[in-house]
């Protein structure tokens, strides 16, 4: 950021969409201080992080879209416990959900650039996602780049907050993941089965 700038905000969150691990909690508020002490305008570091974060999201989407849901179905096939049905009933949930689950999910720590995948599988509207991503995306940011901006020496604060969002949240993926796994492994049978069951149904017609 010292060195680019805004851009540099913007440049830094587009690759914590790419790759979550780098985080938007230390990112926005310190783009937020860097702006408190004059080496940017705060306008300019909100406007720069939100294309970020959309340029970001649109590349995942894009991802998603190259991968396909024949893809993702010949993938499914081969874990563990995944069964047909398991995407079939994802579908559905996105197709009813699709748009909230697309501009909550960019406040959201770890499914912020998640989200992006299953819209771009689906094919999801490109302007809707773009419109759904960019508002939503700037009500995060700006969140914590104006707190930052307002907390100056002590942007750190807005950190500890969110840290511990962001531990609550993969607890919760968590749990729900062990369950998923208990609950497949003690219920065996099903999606794949019935869906290949349907098939040879089908060639026998």
């Amino acid at each position: 950021m010292e060195a680019m700038g805004a851009p540099g905000a913007g440049l830094a969150i587009a690759l914590e969409n790419l790759f979550p691990p780098l985080p938007s909690e230390i990112i926005l508020p310190l783009a937020g201080f860097t702006a408190s002490r004059g080496d940017m305008e705060l306008w300019a570091a909100l406007l720069w992080t939100t294309i970020g974060s959309v340029v970001g999201a649109v590349a995942l989407y894009w991802v998603g879209a190259a991968l396909g849901r024949d893809r993702l179905i010949a993938i499914a096939e081969k874990l563990p416990l995944v069964k047909i049905a398991d995407i079939e009933k994802t579908e559905a949930w996105f197709a009813k959900h699709g748009n909230k689950a697309v501009f909550f999910g960019r406040m959201i720590p770890i499914f912020r650039s998640l989200i992006s995948i299953p819209a771009g599988v689906e094919k999801m509207p490109l302007r809707t996602f773009l419109v759904l991503t960019t508002v939503g995306s700037a009500i995060w940011n700006s969140i914590f780049v104006v707190a930052g901006y307002h907390l100056g020496e002590n942007w750190e604060e807005v950190t500890d907050f969110v840290s511990v969002y962001s531990k609550v949240v993969l607890v919760a993926v968590v749990l729900g993941l062990i369950g998923f796994i208990v609950y497949r492994s003690t219920r065996p049978g099903g999606g794949r089965r019935r869906a290949k069951a349907g098939q040879e149904a089908g060639q026998d017609d």
